[in-house]
């Protein structure tokens, strides 16, 4: 809007378009050379001179001064815009041409025709054509400004340097002051590029972060789907199973009823027989009918309900298998989405000598050949073994391992005071260590341990993935099979008195810490 403002401030009130060559009236009033030009050329048939805007009239046709300040207005405004000012000969009356080039000392634009005429004289210095030729001149002595004076950062003319203010002053001449400056300047263009490189690389990698990270949220937005969907189809299966069984469990409490109530029926059709006998009895006057009838024992003391139904404890079981179950999936929700997996990486420095620590510290492999490592207090000695470099002694953290081609593996934790030497220094087989195992040696079945405390847990390896999750507040180091959907294995409950670290035993093969270390 402001630009719009200016622009309609800067043209000619008679063509309507940009002032070309702007020159003024006594008036004050601002016209193209050529346009008003043009308009007092009409004029000059009735002799009568007026100013097109204002209606001033004028004895003689006005003289036209050329107004420098509004063609730098005009240049400054086309400059802004990216265009360039069509500079028209200051010597053409009639149909001034454009300039092709401007001469400093007669502060004049010439083409083509005036250019030819002009003066060769060394004090006419000829440059592209341009408005403001008067800033290239000295604006105290009129000359034109040839040399540069360092100490004020100015353009001068050689009486400046002689005579004037600039006089003892460090000065150069223009053209080495011009190529110091252009080659500052290419200086800072190059520092600026590369900063502007950087930046570029900053947002680009900012932007790969980015989609990454939106990559990664519709990732966990399927996977928690995913994960609710079935956990809705296992309570949807759990449902239909309970409400099956609870109807199973009454319809043979109901049978099982009936049968009493139907025997009590007869019972109590006995009993009734009876005591009519006995009022029969208990009516008769003739001791002899009396005595002479059966023991009267034999119709007291009736035999006792020993069908009777007590009920049982199937509701019990029922709500343990419900809570029990609901408790597993709950768990397994928790230990997935509630936080990101945690990085870790194995430290060599506690490696058997026949076990082999990957580059990456992710990935451990067992070898046969002894890699004769210095023995230190870390490194276990007894038992093909790697502890993790990083412990934990708070929070909630997990991890998953993907076991390969083994024919026993064992994971778990521990802490790192637990011994290096003897048979006390494998996993589970102290108070310091806890571990599940597994592999072709125990018939492929889980079990865990413990201070020598070992669990068979009569379920088989049916993938190569186990999840290890640590919870250091609540006590808690849990074991999951990596299955769709995971699936717990055991639980251990305990007092942690020391930082926890992450620990593998491993016969042939390998065992790979799943996800990207950085430690």
């Amino acid at each position: 809007m402001a630009s719009a403002g200016l622009e309609k401030e800067l043209n000619c009130s008679i063509c309507l378009t940009l002032y070309k060559d702007p020159v003024t009236l006594r008036c004050g009033h601002n016209f193209c050379r050529a346009c008003i030009d043009q308009t007092l050329n009409t004029q000059d048939e009735s002799g009568v001179y007026s100013c097109p805007t204002c209606r001033e009239e004028f004895r003689e046709r006005p003289a036209l001064e050329k107004n420098r300040t509004l063609c730098k207005e005009v240049e400054n405004f086309l400059s802004i815009r990216g265009e360039k000012a069509s500079i028209l000969c200051t010597y053409c009356v009639d149909s001034p041409a454009l300039a092709v080039r401007s001469c400093i000392h007669c502060e004049a634009s010439l083409c083509d025709g005036h250019l030819k005429d002009h003066s060769k004289g060394p004090e006419h210095v000829l440059t592209d054509p341009c408005t403001s030729l008067q800033t290239k001149k000295c604006s105290v002595h009129k000359k034109i400004l040839e040399y540069y004076c360092i100490d004020d950062a100015t353009c001068i003319c050689e009486s400046c340097g002689l005579i004037g203010d600039h006089k003892e002053h460090n000065i150069d001449s223009l053209d080495d002051a011009f190529e110091k400056k252009m080659e500052k300047l290419k200086n800072v263009l190059q520092k600026l590029i590369a900063k502007r490189n950087k930046t570029e690389r900053s947002v680009r990698n900012l932007e790969e972060q980015r989609r990454k990270a939106q990559d990664k949220t519709s990732r966990e937005t399927r996977r928690v789907t995913a994960l609710f969907v079935g956990i809705r189809r296992r309570v949807d299966e759990l449902e239909k199973k309970v409400l099956s069984e609870i109807s199973i469990q009454g319809e043979q409490t109901s049978h099982s009823l009936s049968d009493v109530i139907q025997n009590l029926e007869i019972k109590k059709d006995e009993l009734s027989r009876k005591m009519r006998d006995i009022e029969e009895l208990c009516n008769m006057t003739d001791p002899l009918t009396v005595l002479q009838h059966p023991d009267s024992s034999d119709l007291c003391d009736p035999e006792e309900n020993k069908g009777g139904h007590d009920g049982d404890d199937g509701g019990a079981k029922l709500i343990s298998h419900v809570s029990h179950t609901l408790s597993a999936v709950i768990r397994a929700v928790n230990v997935t989405y509630v936080q990101e997996p945690e990085i870790i990486a194995l430290n060599v420095n506690t490696a058997h000598n026949i076990l082999l620590v990957s580059d990456d510290l992710k990935t451990v492999t067992w070898s046969e050949i002894n890699h004769n490592g210095p023995e230190t207090a870390e490194r276990f000695q007894e038992h093909p073994q790697v502890m993790s470099r990083r412990g934990f002694s708070s929070g909630r953290h997990y991890w998953d391992v993907e076991i390969s081609k083994s024919r026993g593996w064992r994971v778990g934790m521990c802490y790192h005071s637990m011994d290096r030497w003897g048979h006390q220094s494998l996993i589970g087989s102290n108070n310091k260590s806890w571990g599940l195992y597994g592999g072709m040696f125990f018939g492929n079945q889980y079990s865990i341990t413990h201070d020598r405390n070992e669990m068979l847990l009569h379920h088989y390896n049916s993938t190569d993935g186990v999840r290890i999750c640590l919870d250091y507040e609540a006590r808690q180091l849990s074991f999951y099979e990596l299955c769709d959907p995971i699936k717990h294995l055991h639980t251990f409950t305990a007092t942690f008195t020391e930082p926890l670290y992450a620990v593998f035993y491993l016969c042939e093969g390998s065992i790979k810490l799943l996800g990207r270390s950085n430690n």
